[in-house]
């Protein structure tokens, strides 16, 4: 096992029934952010949770941070933070009852005032979990996540429900985390959330995966020749292919944003803003454009990540 890898599953295979969850899927992630990508029903879920020790794989190995994550629980969970959803939570707990119970079981924690000014938590720290806001909940759940000072921390859908300034703010703490050299694993929906924070992305679909490298790795193919443009939806893709030169691919990738591929020049530029005209389209916006993660995450699964 590489020094810096912090998790390394091995041909895990996880079945709920005759459901096959999860199948023989590999995975390294080392120290940094990763970011695990993937549909809903990929398996996702499943392959973090049995990360976590939650639960027990049918055959493959897991490894995290060198233990296994179910013999070897005792020893790995005081290294690790993991962010519960509120099935976790007491929710008749007082916000800083909860956080100053989960420093105490932590050696060198963080300064729990602080953390929760940092997060917006200081005005509710006598507020009872259930009396919380959605928003609320998610940045206590991942305060209590980071509290400890864990090695590593599992990290799931941390910014759902939040308003951009404390995305914001949670991006800043995450990036923190990583600078302190504490491995983070991150789910989330959001594509721009995992562009901006992850050093390396995993996409799983149907129970393996299917890609992993940096974000820059994944986008960098036909890069240099896309244009997108965006209009009213459902537009006549067809009579567009047939203005287009050869070998060059149009497609609504989402209702009314659209993609063309191919040897983009001035002239196919000049192409697309004719057809436009003739078919009395005007683009709210026309660009040249690197290939995004959400345009690899769709050609890889044929999915929208959606929450």
């Amino acid at each position: 096992m590489h020094e810096d890898a912090v998790v390394r599953i091995t041909g895990l295979v996880k079945r709920y029934g005759t459901k096959t969850a999860v199948d023989g899927l590999d995975l390294t992630a080392r120290a940094g952010i990763t970011a695990v990508l993937g549909p809903n029903g990929a398996g996702k879920t499943t392959t973090v949770e049995t990360c976590e020790g939650y639960r027990k794989p049918d055959s493959g190995t897991v490894r995290v941070l060198g233990l296994d994550p179910v013999r070897q629980a005792e020893a790995l969970r005081p290294r690790i933070g993991v962010m519960l959803q509120s099935g976790g939570v007491y929710s008749g707990a007082r916000a800083d009852e909860m956080l100053r119970h989960m420093a105490k079981l932590h050696a060198h924690p963080l300064d729990v005032d602080a953390l929760m000014e940092r997060l917006g938590l200081g005005s509710c720290g006598r507020t009872t979990y259930r009396r919380l806001s959605g928003g609320q909940q998610q940045r206590l759940a991942l305060a209590l996540a980071v509290v400890g000072r864990p090695e590593l921390v599992f990290l799931d859908e941390p910014t759902a429900g939040l308003d951009p300034q404390a995305r914001r703010a949670t991006w800043d703490l995450v990036r923190e985390l990583r600078a302190d050299g504490v491995g983070v694993i991150l789910t989330t929906h959001h594509m721009d959330e995992a562009e901006q924070l992850a050093d390396d992305v995993a996409i799983i679909d149907a129970g393996k995966v299917i890609a992993q490298g940096s974000p820059e790795e994944l986008c960098k193919g036909g890069a240099e020749n896309t244009l997108r443009f965006s209009g009213r939806p459902g537009l006549d893709v067809a009579s567009l292919l047939k203005a287009l030169p050869p070998q060059t691919l149009a497609a609504e990738l989402t209702p009314g944003s659209y993609r063309v591929t191919g040897a983009v020049d001035p002239q196919l530029l000049a192409t697309v803003t004719s057809w436009c005209a003739q078919h009395g389209v005007m683009p709210d916006r026309i660009s040249v454009e690197r290939h995004t993660l959400e345009d690899v995450f769709l050609e890889l699964t044929g999915k929208e990540l959606r929450g």
